[in-house]
């Protein structure tokens, strides 16, 4: 069964899955269907109508006049899935159909992530309103954007009071035009040398607002420790609720830690800090090829030996762009090594010296976590779901999360179906602090995944990161269809979601 048309209710004609179009058509009936209601509790056999953009009822449901019909029998039916960091914006404004996500079944994407964000939001999202892509857009307030507004390129070095207080007072005009809150990325260039204190007065900004703070913390590897008692101590200080983005274990050394992590969270959370994080289900993570260099030492041979003996490995780093020479994209450092006649640690530092040049566009993908720490991790109670992928991109995140992680509960030993999809989308929206969507209740907006549970499967991977899965079956943002199990439906229903400033 596949969503043949664009459903946009209260339109003249609608057309339904059952063939015919039916005139007058109101709203739509999804008939059958095993609902998971995004709570976390166990599925039910119900039907759902949805009419306005919103869903009006839930139950045992008799067509009415008006009703567009959609038979889900063997089918199951959840929220649509809230990307709690994504980078799909990045382009998403040429392609507006946004196939990537909405082929995932998402259809909402929160972005501003790691520190950097359109500026002003108030443009963008007025952008948003007058071009609307077919999934919804919520976006943080970045930190290294602000930064580098108020310091130019002068940024290696710690802030200012006055260059915080031109910061705080940019990071409220944001605030005011919707921002979900500030996004950080501690590890990154921008924002490396800032001081802990410059944050958490920003974030103290943020609170004012009941506004979130979210952090590619200061190190996922070296100094992961610390780095997570950064985020505590923000959130304590700032009084405000903290995300840890993407969280992972990405150093051999602490491979097999994560209860320990589990029980400093859970300290934290029972102590009055509401820690949260997000968690994508790849064992490998993409960025620059400068991170795997934290004290950026770039010419230090230690440091690559350490970066590919317990970060990554020669084989576990692989190039996804690299302006300099672009015939290594694909390549492993291990397989450029060998070209190149030099040995890892020296390929590893010639790279990033080739890479540190004006105007270069680089990226890697590194093998840095272990299975089993994914999987308990995602397991947290307080964890949700996220991507961290892009539209278009070489790691397979960007196209393949949702339905993987959809795909892991057939899996022995694995959360129950209702669980992960609860971290897909009524865990989500509480995470970052979006309202109305997130559930199948009476009221919320009718943002919704119809898919096969039985098969639906992730099909993205580093060779083929833009594939997308099978059987996502049908996709609706704000009562409107936008995926039809093969192909977009050229409609563009989705809104820009602003936090509001209470």
């Amino acid at each position: 069964m596949k969503i043949t048309a664009a459903l946009a209710l209260g339109a003249a004609v609608c057309v339904g899955v059952l063939g015919a179009p039916e005139l007058g058509a109101q709203s739509v009936l999804i008939t059958g269907a095993t609902v998971y209601d995004g709570t976390g509790a166990a599925p039910r056999r119900t039907d759902v109508r949805v009419s306005k953009g919103r869903i009006v009822a839930v139950g045992q449901l008799v067509r009415a006049a008006g009703d567009s019909v959609v038979d889900a029998k063997g089918l199951a039916l959840s929220p649509g899935f809230i990307d709690t960091h994504s980078h799909h914006d990045w382009g998403l404004d040429k392609a507006r159909d946004a196939m990537a996500v909405v082929s995932q079944g998402v259809t909402t994407i929160v972005v501003g992530q790691d520190g950097g964000s359109h500026y002003p939001l108030k443009d963008y999202f007025a952008t948003l309103d007058a071009a609307p892509a077919a999934v919804n857009v919520a976006s943080y307030s970045g930190h290294a954007t602000l930064r580098t507004r108020v310091m130019g390129k002068d940024f290696k070095r710690m802030a200012s009071d006055v260059e915080i207080a031109r910061m705080a007072a940019l990071l409220r005009e944001d605030m005011a035009a919707g921002a979900l809150g500030l996004s950080s990325g501690l590890e990154y260039d921008a924002a490396i040398s800032s001081a802990t204190a410059e944050v958490v007065l920003l974030a103290r900004e943020v609170a004012k607002a009941h506004g979130r703070y979210i952090s590619h913390i200061r190190s996922e590897d070296r100094s992961f420790w610390a780095a997570i008692d950064e985020i505590i101590t923000i959130g304590r200080e700032a009084k405000l609720p903290v995300q840890v983005s993407h969280m992972k274990l990405a150093q051999r050394s602490i491979w097999g830690k994560t209860d320990s992590l589990v029980m400093l969270l859970d300290a934290a959370r029972k102590s009055g800090v509401n820690i949260t994080a997000d968690v994508y289900p790849y064992t490998y993570w993409h960025s620059t090829i400068t991170v795997l260099f934290p004290d950026r030492d770039y010419t230090s041979r230690a440091a690559a030996e350490f970066a590919l003996t317990q970060v990554s490995s020669p084989e576990g780093v692989m190039i996804t762009d690299f302006s300099p020479e672009p015939s290594y994209r694909g390549k492993t450092v291990a397989e450029i090594a060998k070209l190149r006649g030099t040995d890892a640690p020296q390929t590893l530092m010639d790279l990033v010296a080739m890479a540190m040049k004006d105007d270069v566009s680089e990226g890697i993908n590194a093998v840095s976590m272990a299975e089993a720490d994914v999987n308990r991790l995602i397991a947290w109670p307080w964890a949700n779901v996220c991507s961290d992928g892009t539209l278009e991109g070489l790691h397979p995140r960007g196209w393949g999360s949702f339905p993987k992680v959809l795909a892991m509960a057939r899996a022995p030993g694995a959360p129950a179906l209702e669980t992960l999809i609860h971290k897909m989308t009524g865990l989500s929206a509480a995470n970052v602090g979006i309202t109305g969507r997130g559930t199948i209740a009476v009221g919320q907006a009718a943002d919704l995944v119809l898919f096969d549970a039985a098969t639906v499967k992730d099909q993205a991977t580093p060779q083929s990161p833009m594939a997308a899965a099978t059987g996502i079956r049908g996709v609706w943002v704000n009562g409107v269809a936008v995926y039809d199990g093969a192909k977009t439906t050229a409609a563009r229903p989705g809104k820009a979601l602003r936090h509001s400033v209470r």
